[in-house]
């Protein structure tokens, strides 16, 4: 894509793991490391990341040429999605081939500007919207974001096997809401079970990107638009999402650097 060096889908099986907090304080640590980074929110359905991003209701990306608009900024990320193109208190009541062109349209028609990174929230499940993404463009890796609970790991492996289905590597697991921390007596409890990301990134031959715990404070930031990354850069859970962003951009030039194998035969 142009203006574009690396696509990275965030994606999940089901949905309410916390894929789209992941994705967001994601981009915010990349861009903390120095990279130039991108979100596209490929939910059609429910787009989140211009909340997340503190955009305010009814701002609107600008015209860039005839067929081509500019991303929206927010704390240094460049960012696309549906919820600044229509009214979000308004369904979008729409069959497959819509969304399909809706999130065509955002992907090819957005003019970013000399990204490192573009990240795309995607919708839960693998469906259309996975593979119109990854028939259209070369998707460099995949993050897949689970919680240790078993019903949550069911869908996690479908998400692995559709990527490898279309030969996008996956990155590593990101294991969400792995603990709970009780802020009055310090007492830890794994709500949702334990090991679920190392059993899964164990049978798939990936790697656990980082552990994240069910903290009130990432939801209420999040939620207003001052995710952690930014808003308490200090904290563990930021430090943690510092960890991953690293270990996304390492996978992501090692897969660069391996590329396909190529022999040749009489």
């Amino acid at each position: 894509m142009e203006g574009v060096k690396h696509i990275v889908a965030v994606a999940s099986g089901k949905g309410g793991v916390g894929k789209s907090t992941v994705t967001v304080n994601l981009a915010l640590a990349l861009s903390a490391q120095g990279y130039r980074v991108g979100v596209l929110d490929a939910d059609i359905y429910g787009p989140s990341q211009a909340q997340m991003l503190g955009v305010k209701e009814g701002e609107r990306p600008q015209a860039a040429g005839e067929d081509k608009f500019f991303p929206l900024e927010a704390h240094g990320i460049q960012a696309m999605s549906m919820a600044f193109l229509v009214n979000t208190r308004e369904p979008m009541v729409w069959r497959g081939p819509m969304v399909v062109g809706a999130f065509q349209q955002l992907l090819t028609q957005t003019q970013w500007d000399n990204l490192d990174f573009l990240l795309i929230d995607m919708p839960p499940g693998t469906g259309d919207i996975q593979l119109t993404l990854s028939q259209r463009v070369p998707v460099s890796g995949a993050v897949i974001v689970t919680t240790p609970q078993d019903i949550a790991l069911l869908d996690a492996r479908k998400g692995i096997e559709m990527f490898r289905k279309v030969n996008v590597p996956v990155l590593g697991i990101v294991e969400n809401m792995s603990t709970y921390h009780c802020e009055n007596c310090g007492h830890e409890a794994p709500i949702f079970g334990s090991g679920g990301g190392e059993r899964i990134a164990a049978e798939y031959e990936t790697q656990v990107l980082g552990r994240l715990p069910l903290s009130l404070s990432i939801r209420e930031l999040a939620d207003s638009g001052n995710p952690s990354v930014i808003s308490e850069p200090d904290s563990p859970v930021s430090q943690t999402f510092g960890e991953i962003a690293k270990r996304v951009a390492a996978g992501v030039d090692g897969a660069a650097e391996q590329g396909p194998t190529i022999s040749f035969s009489e």
